[in-house]
This record gives C-alpha cells, sequence and structure tokens, in this order.
C-alpha cells in the first residue's frame, strides 16, 4: 500500500508539473543565511533503504569540507543542511518547504527517489528555488525541460541502452526484466520495454519484485519458465543480496543492474556470490587515481581513512558538481542567478568528467560505463 500511495504521488507531481515547469523564472531570490551559502536536502536517513545511501552522504559531506577548507566560494563557506524523509514524498515536500521557507536556501541539492523528487518538481516552479543534482536517474522526471531541475549524472534509460546493447553484442537478446514493486521500478518497466524493441532485443519475461526481495526465489522461478538469454535487475538496495542468490541457483545467466544497485555493502554482504554481477555505471572508475577528479577523491578519502569505492564517490562527484556551479555563479549567488550561470556553464570538464549545459539542456551527462564483479569483489572494465 505505502509503494502504490507513492506512485500516485509521482504521478500527481509529474502531472503538476506539465502546468508550472513553462512558468517563467523572475528576479526573486532566497536570502543568504549569514555569510554562509546554504543548500537544502530531503533525503531518506531512515528506513529500508537507508543503509546504502550512507556512503553517499558522507561522500558529499567529503566534498563539502574539502571545498571549504579552499575557501568556499569567493571566501563564502557553503552550508548543506539534510533532513529526514524516510522515503516518503509527502515528507520530502514538508522538509523542502521547511529548507526554502525557513532555512532560506539558495538551493536543493541531492534528493534521493524518483516519487519524492516528481512531488517536489512543482513546488520548486513555484518557490524559484533551483534544484542541482539528484540521486535518481529516472526518464520520466526529465521528459519535459523544468527552469529549475539540473542533474549532473546519466539517466537510467541512458543505462539500460547500455546493458540492452551490450547483451546485443553478446548474443543475448531474450531479457527477462525484475523490477521494484515501487515508483521506480513501475516507472522504469516501460523504459525497458522501450529500449528493448529498439535495439531489437525481446523482453520474454517480467515479475514485480518486493521492496526487500523476499520473493527473490519465486520471481527467478518465474522468469526462468520464459528461458532468458540474461536478466535486468531494476531494483536496489537490500533486494540485491536474495535476488542475485536466487539468480544463481534458477537461472544462471547474466543479472545486469543499474548503478544504483551497486552497493559497496551489499556486494561485501554478498561474497563470492556476487561474482558475475555486471552493473552500469554514471561516474567513471574512481579504483584508479588516474585523473584529476579520481586523485583529488583519492586523497580526500586517504584523510578520512576510509575505501575508495563508487558508493562515497557518487557523492563526492554530485557535491563536486553543484560546488563547481556554485563558484561559476560567484560570490552573489542567489537562487535566482544560480540557473543562468549552470545554463551558461557550456562544456566544462571537471578533471575526468565532463558536463554540457545549455539553456535547452539541464542534464549534463549522459556518461554511462560497464562493469563486471570478478574474483575478490573486485570490478573487471
Amino acid at each position: 500500500m505505502l509503494y502504490s500511495t507513492q506512485r500516485r504521488a509521482c504521478l500527481r507531481g509529474l502531472g503538476a508539473l506539465a502546468a508550472t515547469a513553462l512558468a517563467a523564472r523572475s528576479s526573486w531570490a532566497a536570502p543568504a543565511a549569514g555569510d554562509e551559502i546554504v543548500i537544502g536536502q530531503s533525503a531518506h536517513l531512515t528506513g529500508p533503504l537507508s543503509a546504502t545511501l550512507q556512503a553517499v552522504l558522507k561522500g558529499q559531506d567529503l566534498a563539502l569540507e574539502e571545498f571549504n577548507r579552499k575557501g568556499g566560494v569567493g571566501g563564502r563557506k557553503v552550508k548543506l543542511i539534510t533532513l529526514d524523509d524516510a522515503y516518503d514524498p509527502k515528507r520530502c515536500v514538508e522538509n523542502v518547504n521547511t529548507l526554502i521557507d525557513k532555512e532560506h536556501v539558495t538551493a536543493l541539492f541531492g534528493l534521493a527517489s524518483t516519487a519524492n523528487v516528481a512531488a517536489v518538481l512543482p513546488l520548486i516552479a513555484e518557490k524559484k528555488v533551483p534544484l542541482v543534482g539528484v540521486y535518481t536517474g529516472a526518464p520520466a522526471l526529465r521528459a519535459r525541460q523544468h527552469p529549475f531541475f539540473f542533474t549532473a549524472m546519466a539517466s537510467y534509460r541512458d543505462e539500460v541502452v547500455q546493458m540492452v546493447r551490450n547483451l546485443s553484442t553478446v548474443g543475448r537478446t531474450k531479457i527477462a526484466l525484475a523490477y521494484h514493486n515501487s515508483p521506480f521500478g513501475q516507472l522504469m518497466l516501460p523504459v525497458v520495454e522501450e529500449v528493448c524493441k529498439e535495439q531489437g532485443s525481446t523482453l520474454v519475461a517480467k515479475a514485480a519484485l518486493d521492496i526487500p526481495g523476499q520473493e527473490s526465489g519465486a520471481v527467478c522461478q518465474q522468469l526462468a519458465a520464459s528461458n532468458p538469454q540474461a536478466v535486468i535487475f531494476m531494483a536496489f538496495g537490500p533486494a540485491l543480496i536474495p535476488f542475485a542468490r536466487a539468480a544463481r541457483s534458477f537461472l544462471a545467466v547474466p543479472v545486469y543492474a543499474p548503478s544504483i544497485a551497486n552497493s559497496h555493502q551489499l556486494l561485501t554482504a554478498l561474497g563470492d556470490d556476487a561474482r558475475g554481477l555486471a552493473f552500469t555505471q554514471n561516474v567513471p572508475y574512481p579504483m584508479r587515481a588516474t585523473t584529476p577528479i579520481t586523485k583529488e577523491y583519492a586523497a580526500v578519502m586517504d584523510k578520512a581513512k576510509l575505501p575508495i569505492d563508487f558508493d562515497h564517490f557518487f557523492g563526492y562527484l554530485n557535491m563536486r558538481v553543484l560546488l563547481e556551479t556554485l563558484k561559476r555563479a560567484g560570490k552573489g549567488v542567489t537562487s535566482a542567478s544560480l540557473p543562468g550561470a549552470i545554463e551558461s556553464m557550456g562544456k566544462v570538464d571537471l578533471g575526468g568528467f565532463t558536463l554540457n549545459f545549455s539553456p535547452t539542456n539541464h542534464h549534463g551527462s549522459n556518461f554511462v560505463d560497464l562493469l563486471i564483479v570478478g574474483p575478490g569483489g573486485r570490478f573487471i572494465r
């Protein structure tokens, strides 16, 4: 019932967006709190999916600390206020109202679910406060140009295209789909169907999976009845563990999963059962410090005495993008000036990760890599 309610909230948010996204930006700006540039975030700090977000949040904090140590934006430090929404769209909207009306944030950042972002998009159009960077790549959120919504990572559709193309090159064109019974999974189901058709592959079976993955055995047996040559796991969080193990037992075909499912914590828990899993990834490979951005990430992780992984890097890189946009807007950045500053950035290289924003493109990257888990949990590119 919870996720059915969330799905309805998501669709209501997308419907409202169609009516509000064309509103012109005005000169209204949120006032700064003291001399700090205040940024607001609503994310699931509690709940069943919160554990896999913790490293992402730590990564963004490390990037912010590093930036402020170096002087911030023309001497102004950036402050991040993060409120817990427990993955609930209603609470997320309440948090965003609080962040805008009481905390007077210059921008929002790092909202972390498809339904929550959909619920918030009409609100930020009304309040004229930009949202820069989210932890969801749902293509439905990007279907229409929104004057105050910007992303830094490839969409899940970009990732699905990479999966299906890769499978096609090795002759695996009969694909089965397991998708989360949530707004995320329900919105991604037609995307996978569409991409398979475009790429000349066949979706031979599909099945909804409960959020914790307790029905993984039954789902894998259902998919196996159609003799697929590969499976796309369009889900994330703890469900990966029982599903990967059930897939080994009942399917014995390659399993491809999106970047959001790639959690160091979950792969460690899977142990050798993770071997052979394939993940799309929307950030550069951080395990080898070969570019300026990965070297800088490695340095902050070494200072924090934390292991280098994708989870921390995802948060670190998203925060680095936000901070770059604030720098471009300058010391006097406001809610009104930031969108124009981002649109005027054009093509920017952050040291091995390229962004490209313009007045007609608010989604800065379509970079997608593909990795396979090898022996000892090491990734093979």
